[in-house]
């Protein structure tokens, strides 16, 4: 099987994975966009999840080869490659209908009654919002999916336990990922998802190319050509050479400028924020539910058709890409104070308002004055004519942790003005002019 990629090229997808990929848990992303409500500002951003995952996948191999050799490779060493590539291709099966946005509208974890053996300590002992990535583990642990997986699991001997295992982040079973003596489940996570994971290095590039913009560039093949295996007490993390730390750093400012530009945009976050209005003055009318083989029927089209049908405003606004008037956004902190004073003046008239806050980190996995990140990547530095080598943690090398460490903030007001008299407008123009 060969999927033809704008992106990638050519990826192809052995036997044994083309049943998960023609399953109808993997194929409902074939109706989930990878950007939400980003194509009414992007028209060419209609990409879905589906790709991105194979993508994500392809990224995984290229990695996998480059750090563990490309011939030669024992069965053990395969079984864990094909456990990691579905690891990477199935870490976006348990998102809703478009994407992040829905998961407000989600029902408890207890209901999704995922098996005690896939929950953490904290989540056995107090019930929240279930999100994506429980969808995801349920999708794989306790599913009908489960029948797909069998050609991999006789002729790979892969286990689905440790696919869900190396998208959460935890396994109690060390002994699957190890090999020779060296455990190689954090190297495996950290490149599902970490600072430098093959998610972010696909849904760079496909955003990018797919928006129709330069934010999300950055040298893929370079990046991947200097990723280097760190063994620190007998367990492998990821790492990548000191000369390709530059690269690192244009990576993170690639990510930093899609958010801005592109994720952050204030028509496809309003849009959002019209969507939740949605969910709580009609709450009956969408509900995502707990059975996991009724979830298969909920994509974007599931989703859009109800809103088309409902008499409700927000769904009627957001159907016709209808947002109300964008009055005012800050960017600091002297800014935020007068839209507090925007918004204060709105409320005191009674004007309906919407206030849309967007922050982002340039990484998650470092923040100011808190502990390293045990999945931190390395930076490898090689001595000249030996074959020695020392590590250092990531943000040791890059000063754009530090200089980032804090979350960027983009907050603004909408709202209907042409519900405002004329007094209404000259007050809020003036004090927009702050």
């Amino acid at each position: 099987m060969e999927v033809r990629d704008p992106v990638h090229g050519s990826i192809h997808i052995l036997a044994e994975e083309a049943p998960i990929i023609r399953d109808p848990f993997f194929q409902r992303l074939r109706n989930i966009k990878q950007l939400g409500f980003s194509e009414y500002v992007f028209p060419g951003a209609t990409h879905t999840r589906f790709l991105h995952s194979i993508g994500v996948m392809n990224v995984g191999e290229r990695a996998f080869e480059k750090l563990f050799g490309l011939h030669k490779q024992s069965n053990d060493l395969i079984r864990l490659k094909e456990t990691f590539k579905m690891g990477c291709l199935l870490h976006d099966i348990g998102h809703a209908p478009l994407s992040h946005t829905t998961e407000i509208v989600m029902p408890s974890l207890s209901e999704l009654k995922i098996p005690s053996e896939f929950l953490s300590e904290q989540d056995k002992g107090k019930d929240r919002r279930a999100t994506h990535e429980d969808y995801t583990i349920k999708s794989i642990a306790d599913s009908s999916f489960a029948s797909s997986f069998r050609k991999l699991e006789e002729t790979y001997g892969v286990e689905r336990k440790y696919i869900a295992d190396l998208i959460r982040g935890k396994t109690n079973s060390v002994e699957y990922f190890t090999i020779a003596g060296i455990n190689y489940f954090p190297l495996l996570h950290q490149l599902v998802s970490s600072e430098l994971d093959c998610d972010r290095m696909d849904y760079l590039l496909r955003d990018s190319y797919f928006c129709g913009v330069s934010y999300g560039g950055y040298d893929l093949d370079w990046l991947l050509d200097n990723l280097e295996i760190c063994i620190d007490n007998n367990e492998a993390y990821l790492g990548i050479t000191e000369r390709a730390v530059v690269t690192f750093d244009d990576f993170l400012l690639s990510r930093y400028h899609m958010f801005v530009m592109v994720y952050f945009h204030y028509r496809a976050v309003c849009l959002e924020q019209l969507l939740y209005k949605y969910f709580d003055s009609s709450p009956d009318e969408y509900k995502i539910p707990a059975n996991i083989e009724e979830y298969i029927e909920h994509d974007d089209h599931h989703l859009m058709k109800i809103m088309r049908n409902s008499k409700n405003r927000y769904a009627g606004e957001i159907v016709q890409n209808k947002i109300p008037a964008k009055v005012y956004e800050s960017f600091n902190d002297p800014q935020l104070e007068n839209l507090a004073l925007i918004q204060q003046f709105l409320k005191d008239e009674s004007i309906e308002y919407i206030r849309c806050s967007s922050k982002g980190r340039l990484s998650k996995y470092y923040e100011e004055d808190k502990p390293a990140n045990p999945f931190s990547m390395r930076v490898v530095r090689k001595y000249f004519g030996t074959d020695k080598k020392t590590y250092s943690n990531i943000d040791e090398a890059t000063e754009l942790f530090q200089k980032f460490s804090k979350s960027h903030a983009i907050n603004r007001l909408h709202c209907y003005t042409e519900t405002m008299n004329q007094s209404q407008l000259m007050e809020l123009s003036k004090l927009c002019r702050k």
